[in-house]
């Protein structure tokens, strides 16, 4: 696998990105592309490891350990070390239909598990997957393959995010006729709006997207399942109905804390997805969009949606901005009980906190205890303060302490006299979701499970109502990009099973 002593010529790198002061005031990827020849070396660190962990898929303490989508990681690091690109393309499309989202979104468990991540850092996985097939578009070896043989049957994909497409795709290469049906007026989902264009610019999803047209996939786009069309017509109208409607049902910790009802408290997903729509639309000229400009922001909840509220924030150019989170700050290396082959849970810096502490001295900012950092941990918020007139002004908080526990309560105990109010006009809420919304759950008398997802068993994907099927985020609850093309590609197979009597889909 790649060159035998890579891993101790050869140390990790991974591509520049360009600068934060400067990548902040456009809307484009802040990603550089690596030279081929630095690349190679970074596959030829790929060691000989035996048994290599990267693309084992498994669930390690309730985290992802490996890739959920079981790519051939160590054949085609190989392949790019040896400068044979086109087979390192095939073998990465083998388990992956879209290995430009994950290139560029996943956090990458793979690298959590390489074996060389033991002793040195791990191989650079993530950044040759996307080098892999941004070139493969680049050259255009990417092209439609639609199906030699049609089988007559149709199937409904409800949901265009990254596991309805996967899906479909997949569905459609089998012999189906397909119809994806998407609520909002453009395809991709979370994919589309739901991440923003300075992580994923749109391009790379609609280039996607028209090779499942090209291949025969039908889009119907502002159509909503449940309000514009009765899900129980299609069940009628098709000969199987896959649901990928993700987890939209956002979460609300604070539905009782006093001030909630305050003007300039949002929910995360109405943010991203405004700005992303006007963006698209008009550049931010229609004005259809909340606005950061000026405004003192704070955001509570870390995670991935908490950095782009961050990062977009930012680039509306916020007058100031901190984020909250009630958990401990992270070490910088494992801890003891943390061990490989989990996912390291270790403090990282991602591309909104490196570009807020670029933008802002948080040495200046009153009650700040990380001066390099916009993220305060072991926070929690009692309150939210405004005006006579409705408006957000403050957040108060108070600090935790999770060594120690309250008795029949949180796994944490507020420290007295840490009470502080901070300065806010407006306060995005990145607080995850708690399940998909339930209007189609009572239209088909869908049983669901108690987090209130879709009831369908993993690998099998079947829900309580014959030949409807389930996949990604509805049935296994909020998650990563990589797990929804998992579930949407093993779903198509069972799909294709039930509609034919076998599968010659790999799932």
């Amino acid at each position: 696998m790649g060159k035998p002593t890579g891993f101790m010529e050869f140390s990790r790198q991974t591509p520049h990105d360009r600068d934060p002061e400067l990548r902040i005031l456009d809307w484009n990827e802040f990603h550089e592309h690596m030279p081929v020849p630095e690349l190679q070396k970074q596959g030829g660190r790929c060691m000989d490891c035996g048994v290599p962990f990267c693309h084992t898929g498994d669930l390690i303490s309730n985290m992802a350990s490996g890739c959920p989508v079981n790519n051939l990681i160590p054949e085609w690091n190989d392949l790019i070390y040896r400068n044979r690109w086109r087979e390192a393309l095939d073998r990465l499309h083998k388990t992956n239909n879209f290995p430009e989202f994950t290139g560029r979104v996943c956090p990458a468990p793979c690298e959590g598990s390489c074996v060389l991540g033991i002793i040195e850092p791990p191989v650079t996985i993530k950044n040759i997957e996307c080098a892999i097939i941004d070139r493969g578009f680049e050259e255009g070896w990417v092209v439609p393959q639609p199906p030699e043989h049609l089988t007559g049957k149709s199937v409904a994909v409800i949901g265009s995010g990254p596991a309805g497409l996967a899906c479909a795709q997949e569905l459609r290469r089998a012999g189906h006729e397909v119809t994806v049906f998407e609520r909002s007026d453009r395809i991709g989902g979370l994919l589309m709006y739901g991440i923003p264009n300075m992580k994923l610019e749109k391009h790379v999803v609609e280039r996607r997207v028209q090779q499942m047209r090209d291949e025969g996939v039908v889009f119907r786009t502002s159509v909503e399942i449940g309000r514009d069309v009765q899900a129980t017509e299609l069940v009628d109208q098709f000969d199987s109905v896959v649901l990928c409607t993700g987890a939209t049902a956002p979460n609300d910790f604070f539905a009782s804390t006093p001030g909630r009802e305050l003007k300039g408290i949002h929910f995360a997903m109405d943010f991203l997805h405004a700005n992303t729509k006007s963006l698209l639309d008009s550049s931010h000229a229609d004005g259809n969009y909340l606005s950061a400009k000026d405004k003192d922001v704070i955001v509570i909840g870390g995670g991935d949606t908490g950095t782009d509220c961050i990062g977009t924030s930012l680039r509306h150019g916020c007058r100031s901005l901190v984020t909250f989170e009630i958990v401990q700050k992270p070490p910088f290396e494992r801890a003891a009980n943390n061990p490989w082959p989990e996912w390291p849970r270790i403090l990282r810096v991602d591309y909104g906190h490196e570009e807020a502490a670029a933008k802002f001295d948080y040495s200046t900012f009153p009650g700040k205890k990380h001066p390099d950092d916009p993220r305060e941990f072991s926070i929690q918020t009692v309150e939210f303060l405004g005006d006579s007139e409705g408006n957000l002004t403050g957040v108060k908080t108070v600090e935790v302490d999770w060594e120690q526990v309250t008795e029949g309560g949180p796994p944490f105990t507020i420290i007295p006299g840490t009470e502080r109010v901070w300065k806010a006009d407006m306060l995005l809420m990145a607080l995850g979701f708690r399940g998909p919304e339930q209007t189609i759950v009572e239209q088909l008398g869908l049983a669901t499970d108690r987090r209130s997802n879709y009831q369908a068993e993993y690998g099998k994907y079947a829900t309580s109502v014959p030949g409807v099927f389930a996949a990604g985020d509805c049935r296994r609850g909020q998650s990563l990009v990589v797990w929804a093309i998992n579930e949407g590609r093993g779903a198509a197979k069972e799909c294709d099973r039930y509609l034919t009597g076998s599968t010659r889909l790999r799932g």
